[in-house]
């Protein structure tokens, strides 16, 4: 499962949520690291649906129409094989780069600045 499909799983752990709030938890919670536009994010959210990992109902929320996606179990156990994987391959790129590292590494998703 790639990254950004985690994180959508991750994000809704906390709670059902409409899209663009889902987009913002996301953002959030990856520094800005992962972002995900409209573009990428319905089509997931239709496969999630599809495959039974969310379900999708639609609400007046602020009195817009969403459609307010909320994880199932499936979902879940999904998030959680996702998880286990995702922590046993950063271990190894962890082990298998640790000569690469450099002390003074740049910051995540920022560019480097000159001070």
């Amino acid at each position: 499962m790639g990254l950004s499909k985690f994180f959508l799983l991750r994000a809704l752990h906390d709670g059902p949520m409409h899209g663009y709030d889902l987009a913002r938890a996301v953002a959030r919670m990856t520094g800005g690291c992962c972002s995900p536009s409209e573009g990428a994010l319905y089509p997931v959210l239709r496969e999630f649906e599809e495959g039974g990992y969310v379900t999708g109902e639609d609400q007046v929320v602020q009195g817009r129409r969403r459609r307010v996606y909320a994880l199932t179990e499936a979902g879940r156990e999904a998030f959680r094989v996702a998880l286990a994987a995702w922590l046993e391959a950063t271990d190894a790129l962890r082990d298998c780069c640790r000569g690469f590292a450099t002390a003074a590494a740049p910051s995540r998703c920022t560019p480097d600045r000159e001070d």
